[in-house]
């Protein structure tokens, strides 16, 4: 009777680390996912208002250098800044689409704990079935 006992209160203590190691898991998520979220609205935030100022100081630049050199060169003036401008639109979509393409890091620190967890699990010797 006492052998039942003990292989009862070991398997519930069993279960009761998986629990709380779950838990563990689940709230190491949530943390992640807390993190990449105001990272994100940061780097929208920040990269808006970027995006703004500086597409306000280049269009202001490019009207007057371009009224500057109205009666000399203002179809060059124009020319210039509109390519400018375009280059700069085409590098700016090529590095938000290699940005888009590597991907994210969301949930790699607890993928890499899941993993260990495997990896200790399976090397533990009284972890396999016999």
């Amino acid at each position: 009777m006492s052998n039942q006992q003990g292989l009862f209160a070991s398997t519930k203590g069993l279960l009761g680390t998986g629990v709380t190691l779950i838990h563990n898991r689940l709230e190491l998520l949530g943390v992640e996912l807390a993190e990449e979220r105001v990272r994100l609205v940061s780097l929208l935030a920040y990269g808006g208002a970027a995006f703004l100022c500086l597409s306000a100081g280049l269009v202001f630049l490019a009207i007057f250098l371009t009224v500057l050199l109205w009666d000399s060169n203002r179809l060059l003036a124009l020319g210039v800044f509109s390519a400018l401008f375009i280059g700069a639109g085409i590098a700016s979509l090529m590095l938000a689409m290699s940005l888009a393409r590597g991907g994210s890091k969301l949930f790699s620190a607890s993928l890499a704990e899941l993993r260990k967890d495997r990896d200790a699990l399976a090397s533990d010797p009284a972890a396999r079935p016999q």
